[in-house]
């Protein structure tokens, strides 16, 4: 059996709970205050059995201005609507902002009640019902029936079910395989239950023992009981009116407008990417950071329009826009959503999300116009390529692009899996699963090697760029795991050649330019005429008349050809006279099976100055081994 809401809408005073009370017995106006004024504030719920066996969840909506707002968190996931006008007084304000809001949010199925028909005689109802088409007209109840009762005498009542018995056949039914979101209409607590949170499931479903988490405050909790209609049930699926009670929820921690679904499924934002109808009903344009309300699901949140391809909107316009909010919302791409106008309030217009975590755009630039415009028409596999591109080097997750496309998790898997074969996309965080596009990598590529080559062209000494320093000159949303995934895709490419901790273009050769050969040659001839007495490197840029870097950068190669050792960072010396050195040590440790400071001073006859850094220096070589103040021969 179908699930399917049906919703009522319409003026205040025209019946529209009256109504509901003759076809099920349940009075919706549930508060003292809506008892007391015979008026309805809040929403109220009711259900009935259809002669056929189907079950309908009612949802009845207050009609006065005040309370349009309750009005849109109720017809959130209606099925099929009511139009209720009084026969006694037709089409009011509240009939067509009530009729824009459904067209707005998309309601497809519906029919027009003509109430209190026993207050008016057969020729005004008549002229009525005339009226009553000509409002319709270009809508989605343009060939539905109108349906004259009359809640008090009972006259037209029967029909009434009948026709929505026939409706009930014509709506689609919901699947219960997508995502599970339940937008919060109400919270109270009971005694004995603790907190209870009511609501339409508008996609999945939902059973007893099952963990959520309630967007956008992402608190977690655990489903204690189902009821549906007051019954209690073990599971709850897409269509229906939800009550479901949480164990150790504290009930100020939940709103109307929040969102019930699967932990880490939703994503919460700041702004939203939306097609706009501008309704024809407005009497002025709308300019580009106008202040407004945002209605999705059952929230309903200030914040600011922005236009991104003009100054203003004039009455009747469609566009794609970006609504800036002063706190986040939980959406999926094609939900519906109403906008109202901050002060006076009214409906001004609405439409659907086309991204619900979007970046801020900058207005007046023709490829996010064109990259929004697309999002509505394109399919799911060119909306992930759209994203992951858009995405940039901070890519774009599993999780993100499940609301931005929404596509259940088997479909979006296939279609990553087919991008990644045909190499589209690459994943860079598997555990995470988020993916960068791949003219994002061949980028970052051509941004490395241009890197490399400026670095090899002003340093031809350096055998290559700190790995770390390479990463620091790349866009700083370049993460870790991009990087490290660039680099490695260049050495497989032979783009690149890493040593220890550096990187250099594969055909980068350390060569000496026609300066640098002169400098080479005299440090050559310095080294190897004082030999254990090199002269400190401080007294070397004076000596040579050379800038220290230009020395250090060719003492370095000298070190990496072996014609130099370097001792410390101040202290090079000759590789023949420390070979020799060396080979004198270990001669005498063979002799003599160890050394003193002092012995070492006598076998060479250095001063201090070399003798200490000399020593330590075979002992970091593994020559010899410090034991106290002698040294040994390093055995193996």
């Amino acid at each position: 059996m179908k699930k399917i809401i049906l919703g009522t809408a319409g003026h205040i005073d025209h019946g529209k709970t009256t109504l509901v009370k003759a076809v099920t017995g349940i009075n919706t106006d549930r508060l003292k205050e809506e008892q007391e004024r015979g008026i309805t504030i809040e929403l109220g719920f009711a259900s009935l059995d259809l002669p056929s066996g189907q079950h309908v969840g009612i949802v009845d909506v207050p009609g006065h201005e005040k309370f349009v707002k309750h009005m849109v968190a109720g017809a959130t996931g209606i099925d099929v609507v009511t139009m209720i006008i009084a026969a006694d007084e037709g089409v009011m304000p509240q009939t067509r902002e009530h009729l824009e809001i459904c067209i707005l949010l998309g309601v497809k199925f519906g029919f027009v009640v003509l109430t209190k028909t026993d207050l008016v005689d057969e020729e005004w109802r008549e002229l009525v019902i005339e009226d009553v088409r000509d409002f319709v007209q270009g809508t989605f109840l343009e060939e539905s029936p109108i349906m004259p009762v009359s809640s008090v005498t009972g006259d037209g009542i029967p029909e009434f079910i009948k026709t929505l018995d026939a409706f009930c056949e014509k709506i689609p039914t919901r699947s219960s395989a997508g995502l599970f979101r339940l937008p919060v209409d109400r919270v109270f607590t009971m005694r004995g239950f603790g907190t209870v949170i009511t609501g339409t499931l508008i996609s999945g479903s939902i059973s007893v023992g099952d963990s959520i988490m309630i967007y956008p405050s992402e608190i977690t909790s655990k489903v204690r009981g189902i009821q549906m209609h007051n019954e209690s049930v073990i599971r709850a699926e897409a269509g229906m009116r939800t009550a479901i009670n949480f164990q150790g929820l504290d009930k100020h921690l939940v709103n109307r407008g929040d969102v019930l679904s699967v932990p880490g499924s939703l994503m919460s934002s700041y702004m939203v990417d939306v097609s706009l109808i501008f309704l024809k009903s407005n009497k002025k344009a709308i300019k580009n950071r106008t202040r407004v309300r945002f209605h999705a699901g059952t929230s309903e949140i200030l914040g600011l329009l922005i236009l991104l391809d003009r100054e203003k909107l004039e009455p009747g316009e469609i566009t794609v826009a970006q609504i800036r909010l002063d706190t986040p919302v939980a959406l999926v791409k094609e939900d519906r959503y109403v906008l109202r106008s901050y002060s006076p309030v009214r409906t001004i217009g609405g439409g659907e999300i086309l991204n619900p975590v979007p970046l801020k755009h900058k207005r007046n630039k023709p490829g996010v116009i064109n990259s929004l415009q697309s999002l509505r028409d394109l399919p799911s596999e060119e909306i992930v390529v759209l994203h992951t591109k858009e995405s940039g080097y901070i890519g774009v997750s599993f999780a993100g692009l499940k609301v931005m496309t929404n596509t259940a998790d088997k479909q979006l898997e296939n279609i990553l899996q087919q991008l990644l074969s045909s190499q589209q996309i690459v994943m860079v965080d598997r555990e995470n699963r988020n993916y960068v596009h791949r003219e994002t990598i061949d980028d970052l590529k051509k941004q490395s090697m241009e890197f490399l080559k400026k670095y090899h062209q002003l340093k031809p000494l350096k055998a290559g760029m700190p790995r770390e320093e390479l990463k620091s000159r790349l866009p700083s949303p370049v993460s870790i795991r991009l990087y490290n995934l660039l680099i490695n895709s260049m050495i497989k490419e032979e783009v690149i050649v890493q040593e220890e901790e550096n990187v250099r273009l594969s055909g980068h050769k350390v060569s000496l330019q026609a300066d640098q050969t002169v400098i080479r040659d005299k440090l050559l001839k310095i080294y190897r005429e004082t030999g254990l007495t090199p002269p400190n490197f401080k007294e070397l840029p004076k000596e040579l008349d050379v800038n220290p870097s230009s020395i250090r950068d060719v003492l370095i190669l000298l070190t990496k050809e072996g014609q130099i050792v370097k001792v410390n960072e101040e202290l090079f010396f000759d590789a023949s006279a420390i070979n020799h050195l060396k080979n004198q040590l270990i001669s005498y440790l063979k002799k003599h099976e160890q050394i003193s400071t002092p012995d070492f001073k006598n076998m060479t006859g250095l001063s201090r100055k070399y003798l200490i850094p000399l020593i330590e220096y075979f002992d970091s070589r593994n020559v010899t081994i410090r034991i106290g103040d002698i040294r040994k021969l390093r055995s193996g």
